[in-house]
């Protein structure tokens, strides 16, 4: 899917850490190219005091602080930092279907893919139309009784983990799905996770990189006690229900890097959410071509005569 932006990037969103300044430079450059070409930028306003005090900014910009703050007029947002940064920015953006593009000035970022050396580069691509709009499926959760917690926030773009808490015990999971049962896994915890969260904490335990446009999630367990449990791939229009045995009265359930606290008769259900986020990929990256960088997957001495 290919749109020109050209005469539509008008209105934009810049959120980035707010709790130390890292990206300065990165910043600045952000910010010449958005103002060269005459494009307003709203700055999340934590952020944005950070930058005053800092004295990085050359001038007052409009903030925001709330997905209440944003609306369709919005044409992206652009992040500052890693991974996690655009995992925190999704919750402003939520169903406002806001393209957003990462710029990375974290460590490994298969979601913030914006090299910070080619910031100038990538935005002007942008501008030319010579880019795609990936879109990205989220997990929906809901728990009876129902958790408080997560308010309006019950979505995650990476992945839902259940997870044991104050104890060094492993926990069941009994785990259905489409209301027929599947399996107990005695493990750590179990995660769920989305095409966009196989690159994530559940490929740290073994699970698969599966591509963002998959149709699919992933189960993945955490450190099995279950010797032939292995991670699971099944269609994202599969409903999951899971329930916790554990010694302990409480368990985790985390919903990207949101954390909450809930009783172990609590039942989770979790299925693909009613809307997606748009993915800005500058004609300069791909997929594939992340996976060889991260992963370091080109390293291989015996593939340099075949590139």
């Amino acid at each position: 899917m290919v749109q020109k932006l050209k005469n539509t990037l008008k209105k934009v969103a810049i959120y980035g850490q707010s709790y130390s300044i890292s990206a300065e430079k990165e910043m600045q450059i952000l910010l010449e190219v958005l103002n060269k070409n005459n494009i307003v930028s709203f700055i999340e306003d934590k952020f944005y005091d950070l930058l005053v005090d800092g004295n990085i900014l050359d001038k007052k910009y409009p903030t925001f602080s709330h997905f209440s703050d944003l609306n369709n007029s919005f044409d992206a947002m652009f992040t500052l930092g890693g991974d996690g940064t655009i995992l925190r920015a999704v919750t402003y953006i939520r169903d406002l279907n806001i393209p957003i593009l990462g710029i990375n000035t974290g460590r490994l970022g298969f979601l913030a893919i914006i090299n910070k050396k080619t910031i100038k580069e990538s935005i002007n691509l942008i501008l030319n139309g010579e880019f795609s709009i990936q879109e990205r499926t989220l997990l929906s959760v809901r728990t009876s009784p129902k958790t408080a917690s997560f308010k309006e926030l019950d979505f995650a773009l990476n992945e839902v983990t259940i997870a044991r808490k104050n104890t060094t015990s492993m926990i069941g999971v009994k785990t259905s799905l489409n209301n027929e049962y599947l399996t107990n896994y005695w493990a750590d915890g179990l995660i769920i996770a989305t095409p966009t969260g196989s690159t994530g904490y559940s490929l740290s335990c073994n699970g698969p990189v599966i591509s963002p446009d998959s149709k699919n999630f992933i189960i993945t367990p955490i450190a099995p006690h279950n010797l032939n449990a292995r991670p699971m791939v099944i269609s994202d229009k599969t409903s999951i229900q899971l329930t916790v045995d554990s010694r302990e009265k409480d368990f985790l359930i985390s919903l990207d890097s949101r954390i909450t606290t809930v009783p172990k008769n609590t039942e989770v259900f979790i299925e693909k959410a009613a809307f997606t986020i748009q993915s800005i990929i500058p004609k300069n990256q791909s997929f594939l071509q992340t996976l060889r960088t991260k992963l370091l997957w080109g390293e291989d001495t015996r593939n340099e005569t075949n590139l």
